[in-house]
């Protein structure tokens, strides 16, 4: 079982414990405002996430982790590698990616999870290469990417849903931890 140790959190696999937490972070419209279309996911719906997030691990190697606090043992949400299949332009690209609860935003929660992530993507299954697909004015994460040292790359359009995303990048040849 994959498991990455931050000074603040591990990063693991989904356990059947992390449905309802998950399911309550998808339900918020101001953590959903930003992903997909911007609707609040059911609990169903958020079943079918992690089932996805965990194939993935399964067929690629890598996937999104749960993101749970190392002091109470609390889900605050997920952030993790995966293929951008939503984005017919970047199919062939791995894209790091984060979602945590309101309650756990403005405390470097996601860029401690981000970097570990980075960090896991060069080390342990050798890519040269990650990006992050943003929504245009979402300068939360647009802060996070920065603090990683990813660069902006390109505007485009969600093929699907029509709003504006940039597309950020980082050779991890180059990364600095």
């Amino acid at each position: 079982m994959t498991e990455i140790r931050t000074p603040r959190l591990i990063l693991r696999r989904w356990t059947d414990d992390d449905l309802a937490p998950m399911a309550d972070i998808n339900t918020d419209p101001a953590v959903m405002r930003w992903i997909g279309d911007g609707s609040a996911l059911s609990l169903e719906q958020t079943a079918e996430e992690i089932e996805e997030w965990e194939e993935e691990w399964d067929d690629e190697g890598f996937g999104l982790f749960a993101v749970e606090l190392l002091a109470s043992g609390e889900l605050a949400g997920c952030v993790g590698l995966s293929v951008p299949g939503f984005l017919p332009e970047a199919a062939h690209e791995v894209a790091i990616s984060w979602r945590l609860g309101r309650q756990y935003w403005g405390q470097g929660y996601a860029s401690e999870a981000a970097q570990a992530v980075l960090e896991f993507a060069l080390q342990d299954r050798g890519l040269d290469r990650v990006i992050a697909v943003n929504r245009l004015g979402h300068e939360a994460s647009d802060n996070v990417l920065r603090k990683l040292g990813m660069a902006f790359e390109r505007e485009t359009t969600h093929p699907e849903y029509g709003h504006a995303l940039t597309v950020y990048s980082i050779d991890l040849t180059e990364y600095q931890a």
